[in-house]
């Protein structure tokens, strides 16, 4: 089964600087200003550090 990394915007506040950002061990995960998040699929490897320290659990990692 294949992993695949997603965000819940309903889930993301969207008005701070995401800390699961920092988290990433490849930077996978870079933000706009307050935005959502954005994943680079290239650079992820779906390690799941990020989806398992976001409070607000808008990082989700799901199986395929």
């Amino acid at each position: 089964m294949e992993n695949k990394l997603v965000i819940v915007e309903e889930k993301c506040p969207q008005n701070h600087v995401c800390p699961a950002v920092k988290v990433c061990p490849v930077g996978a995960l870079t933000q706009e200003k307050f935005h959502a998040p954005t994943i680079n699929y290239d650079k992820c490897i779906k390690c799941g550090k990020c989806s398992n320290f976001c409070p607000k659990k808008a990082l989700v990692l799901q199986t395929l």
